[in-house]
């Protein structure tokens, strides 16, 4: 089991954000995480890792509790907004930040890198700093530095909602081989539906901070899916 959540409960200004009895994600799991604005996705994925203290409750990856412990950190990668950033380096230079923190010389960074030139497709300038890209580039570049550390935990909030399509597809395609020669664990929130189904194995939905649904993805799922949120 990658992720263990007991008895998870968070509050803001007493309106509950998230509250969640009990969820289990496996190791390979390929999840999309879908929800209404104010669903609680985001606040999930915060708790998830540990950014913000739940009210009570547990979130465990790989058996080690994430409130107790950093080894987590280790093998897990994650790209909520910018900022995750650090806008005032280029985008080279955040790349060789993240890559020396996981033992990556300049050549290995820049080898990996370019493996991802297709989803970058020439649009970016690796020498401009980051916080003169549009945030669709800003999101590639995120995306990309969390790729270099091959994390076996991959977790991003909405990264569709910024690309252009091509990109939105190329991104599709780089988590699902990711999952499947990797076996990473990834989540993965989007109010995209057609996105989410096509690249899931699972999908859970939120409503309020709570798990109203846990879909095991099939050729019906995207009916449900609109179904529900059709009202």
């Amino acid at each position: 089991m990658m992720i263990y959540i007991q008895n998870l409960t968070k509050k803001f200004s007493g309106v509950v954000c998230a509250n969640i009895p009990e969820l289990s994600i496996n190791k390979g799991d390929l999840i999309g995480l879908v929800g209404n604005n104010g669903a609680g996705k985001t606040t999930l994925f915060r708790l998830m890792l540990d950014l913000i203290k739940a009210n009570s409750g547990s979130v465990s990856i790989n058996n080690n509790q994430v409130q107790e412990t950093e080894d987590w950190k280790n093998y897990t990668a994650a790209y909520l907004d910018d900022g995750f950033l650090i806008d005032y380096l280029s985008s080279n230079e955040y790349f060789y930040f993240v890559g020396k923190l996981h033992g990556l010389n300049k050549q290995e960074v820049d080898d990996q890198v370019s493996s991802y030139a297709y989803f970058f497709d020439g649009g970016v300038d690796f020498k401009r700093y980051i916080r003169d890209l549009s945030k669709g580039n800003q999101f590639k570049v995120g995306i990309v530095a969390c790729l270099l550390q091959k994390p076996e935990l991959l977790i991003l909030d909405e990264p569709f909602a910024n690309l252009d399509p091509s990109s939105q597809i190329r991104l599709i395609k780089i988590l699902q081989e990711l999952n499947a020669n990797n076996r990473t664990t990834i989540i993965v929130s989007s109010h995209d539906l057609n996105h989410i189904a096509k690249l899931s194995n699972r999908i859970l939905l939120m409503h309020k901070g709570e798990m109203m649904k846990d879909i095991s993805v099939s050729t019906e799922t995207l009916d449900e899916l609109v179904d529900y949120f059709n009202v």
